[in-house]
């Protein structure tokens, strides 16, 4: 549930902030769970290189 939230926290927020949200994301280890939520509403170029990180 918590991985859920704070994903969602971050998808909220990539909608003004992609680009910080984005970075944000790229320097964390975060679970699958929450980063799927948080890259759902981010560009398909960006979404492409965070899943590779993982």
């Amino acid at each position: 549930m918590v991985q859920k939230g704070y994903g969602w926290l971050l998808k909220e927020a990539s909608r003004k902030y992609t680009e910080a949200v984005f970075a944000f994301v790229m320097q964390q280890v975060m679970p699958r769970t929450a980063l799927r939520y948080t890259i759902e509403l981010i560009p398909e170029d960006l979404k492409a290189g965070a899943m590779k990180r993982k």
